[in-house]
């Protein structure tokens, strides 16, 4: 057993430098561009508390139920709670640099590399599970570190607890726990198994999520038909090739050095060989799934880049290398800077389209729909007020009589989620869909004689209406392109009332 590392202001002042400087970052953009699709629908699921959602377990929507309650139901109060997660997160990643054996600069060559990775960036920026999933993994990391190098009872079962609340955010912190035992078994930590706390952890782990199991099971496990459709008719197939080009892209090339020399030095270590095996694990797992996105593997990079950094720095300790330090430490920052904006909407958004032109770097779309000119991250913050407040002039253009009858059906979750933010304003009714936890929802009490329907074609809707207008359309530049010029009709007399026709119109993807 080593020393163990002093956890002192003093040795945490360089992560909290680097967080200082990531919040400074989200402060700055957090009103640019627009709200995200997501974060609507977001805000739509805590105004439905429950054990589970369709897409998701209930931590990040419970946490937002309490973020509204206290800071309210701005985009300014919405995106505080992620960029905070994520500068704690960098914390946490100088805290796993000193369980390894680093120093200050170590730390600051793995903090500084979290800080530039557009996939963190971008993660952080937005209200979703990923940055509480991302700040859960690198914290159980630490934990595992601490765990294995101190032997200590009560680390294995804070790491239960966090592990946890990882199956409650999202559900591939059942990644970690497979890698984790699968790095055990293949290293000389195996011998922890003979003790009853990696156990009693796991077990911890599991009771903790039965609660969402059980609703699962009440509603006859709606995520695992979530995750086929997802993987059969929405994500698209992605080559090894570019699996690993994307990953080098999301991450930032800067940093293409500091953290596969951190694998490269986890795998040669007897001690930590288990973080790289974890590691490898988890891509090996993407990689065969063939549909991964390129963020996905991002959760399990912190601890590559902590060791990393150790790497680094030991490699320039010998004498006559201490300048070496200072090279890369900068060249790092000067070719890692200019590929901020592709993860955080620091540019205007015509200046970033000729920038993200000139420098020849994109991440494309996992999914199959047509591209933008802006990444699909950046599109999907685009055009939400604007189609929410064309619905109603739409509802408001309706005689009063079958305005108090109507009902506004939205095709995905986004656009039924911008109706339920901004359609208070205006006096809109809530928003029915088909979409994920939306279908859950109900009709509300609508029945269908009158409906303002957002997209589908006219053969659509004639086909479930006695009567069809097209009333308007919906205008948006930068939005994705399924959304652009997205009909808005107006149907009367459903053929079929509104609740017997729901079961048909699950859409779980």
């Amino acid at each position: 057993m080593r020393p163990r590392p002093s956890w002192t202001l003093s040795a945490l002042a360089v992560p909290l430098a680097f967080a200082a400087v990531k919040l400074a970052l989200h402060a700055f953009a957090i009103l640019r561009y627009g709200w995200f699709r997501d974060e609507l629908y977001y805000v739509a699921c805590s105004k439905h508390l429950a054990w589970g959602y369709v897409d998701h377990p209930p931590l990040s929507i419970a946490l937002l139920a309490a973020s509204r309650a206290l800071l309210g139901d701005s985009l300014v109060a919405l995106r505080t709670l992620p960029a905070l997660a994520g500068a704690v997160g960098i914390v946490v990643i100088g805290l796993l640099v000193r369980a390894l054996g680093g120093g200050r600069l170590a730390q600051a060559l793995a903090c500084l590399c979290a800080v530039l990775a557009p996939v963190y960036l971008l993660l952080d920026h937005l209200y979703t599970m990923n940055a509480f999933d991302q700040l859960l993994w690198t914290l159980a990391a630490w934990l595992l570190v601490r765990a294995l190098d101190e032997e200590r009872p009560t680390l294995w079962m804070a790491l239960g607890i966090v592990m946890g609340l990882g199956l409650l955010n999202k559900i591939s912190m059942m990644w970690f726990g497979g890698a984790l035992f699968a790095g055990l078994l293949l290293t000389p930590h195996r011998r922890a198994l003979g003790t009853p706390w990696p156990w009693l952890a796991g077990a911890l782990a599991l009771a903790m999520f039965v609660p969402h199991l059980v609703w699962q099971a009440q509603n006859g496990w709606p995520t695992l038909e979530f995750m086929r459709n997802a993987t059969q008719l929405k994500m698209t197939r992605t080559p090894l090739a570019e699996f690993v080009l994307q990953q080098v892209l999301v991450m930032n090339p800067a940093t293409l050095p500091v953290w596969l020399g951190g694998l490269v030095w986890c795998l040669r270590s007897s001690r930590w060989r288990i973080l790289g095996l974890m590691f490898l694990a988890v891509a090996l797992l993407l990689v065969a799934s063939g549909t991964s996105r390129p963020n996905y593997l991002a959760v399990a990079y912190p601890m590559l880049l902590a060791a990393g950094g150790v790497a680094i720095e030991r490699l320039t300790a010998a004498r006559g290398r201490t300048w070496a330090r200072a090279v890369v430490i900068a060249a790092v920052a000067l070719l890692g800077a200019p590929v901020v904006p592709m993860g955080l909407p620091v540019l205007p958004v015509e200046v970033f389209i000729d920038y993200q032109r000139a420098l020849g770097i994109r991440t494309r779309s996992q999914e199959r729909t047509a591209e933008a000119e802006l990444p699909q991250h950046y599109a999907d913050m685009f055009g939400w007020e604007e189609m929410a407040e064309r619905v109603a002039r739409v509802y408001h253009g309706l005689p009063p009589e079958e305005r108090a009858q109507c009902g506004i059906y939205a095709d995905n979750y986004g656009e039924a989620g911008a109706i339920d933010y901004f359609g208070p304003r205006w006096g809109l009714p809530p928003a029915l869909s088909g979409h994920n936890s939306y279908w859950l929802w109900g009709p509300r009490g609508v029945t269908g004689e009158v409906l303002i329907v957002l997209g589908g074609s006219r053969a659509d809707q004639e086909a479930n209406f006695r009567s069809v207008t097209l009333a308007d359309s919906v205008r948006c530049e930068h939005c994705m392109p399924y959304e652009r010029g997205l009909p808005i009709w107006v149907g009367r007399g459903l053929r079929m009332p509104l609740r017997e026709l729901w079961p048909r119109l699950r859409m779980y993807i």
